[in-house]
């Protein structure tokens, strides 16, 4: 039990590896067209895995609220949207396009972005340990199977992520080997995450609805606010629009298929 746990909340870390990893292979800075599809991609699987992996079990765990079912997941994806919106105004950091935003800070513009990878990787962590606390502690709408599921689909995301970050870090004069130690470490606070999460969900086992809905909207701030305005601004709009639209499809086949 405990090395599938490890084995789900390592997954996503390895998918950010592996995107940093891309500094190794690629020169200078991502094209626009595929930095816009993989944010796409990287989109559609978040949304997806919000509803199908979240929603959907925190929904079900009410059935006996009736008519009601309904409160205590809008009310933890509300807490989640205004959870991300605070940190995303009081962290120094920039947005995925570049452009300064938060409070004024002497923080370095790299530093920045790390911050903000950061910021995008605490509602997915806390997305795995949420889901892998209702499987340890025995939610029988969560099975081992979905939880690895989830992790899978956001270490897929997490892959074009590392690299849509590490990228313009190398493209600033970084160091290579720097540039991807950078990227690791901003998908560590993912398992960290995660564990923490799991280890609060002990406390607060008969709202895990509320966790579950809790994190789907953290994800969905993360989507709404920085990665789908990233995917649509310029040219090449339409590219970033059929990968969300098969990252979607991906996620819900994955987690309906296997799930």
């Amino acid at each position: 039990m405990i090395i599938n746990v490890l084995e789900g909340i390592l997954l996503p870390l390895l998918g950010t590896s592996l995107g940093a990893a891309c500094v190794f292979f690629l020169r200078g800075e991502m094209r626009l067209r595929v930095r816009k599809m993989l944010t796409g991609f990287a989109s559609g699987i978040m949304v997806s895995a919000s509803f199908f992996s979240l929603i959907l079990p925190a929904l079900e765990q009410e059935n006996s609220l009736g008519r009601w079912a309904f409160v205590p997941a809008a009310a933890g994806f509300l807490l989640g949207m205004f959870f991300l919106l605070l940190l995303d105004l009081i962290v120094p950091h920039i947005h995925l396009d570049q452009s300064e935003e938060g409070p004024k800070s002497g923080l370095r513009r790299t530093t920045k972005l790390i911050l903000a990878v950061t910021i995008h990787n605490i509602p997915e962590g806390m997305a795995v340990g949420v889901v892998f606390a209702g499987w340890l502690y025995g939610r029988s709408e969560i099975s081992l199977t979905s939880a690895l599921v989830l992790s899978l689909g956001i270490a897929i995301q997490n892959f074009p992520e590392g690299a849509i970050v590490s990228m313009p870090l190398l493209a600033e004069g970084m160091p290579k080997p720097k540039t991807f130690l950078y990227g690791v470490l901003s998908g560590a606070v993912e398992p960290v995450g995660a564990l923490l999460t799991i280890l609060a969900a002990g406390f607060f086992l008969p709202v895990m609805p509320y966790f579950l809905s809790f994190a789907a909207g953290a994800m969905f701030y993360v989507v709404v606010e920085e990665l789908i305005p990233e995917m649509s601004e310029g040219t090449h709009m339409n590219i970033g629009t059929v990968s969300f639209a098969i990252g979607f499809v991906l996620m819900m086949a994955l987690d309906v298929g296997l799930g």
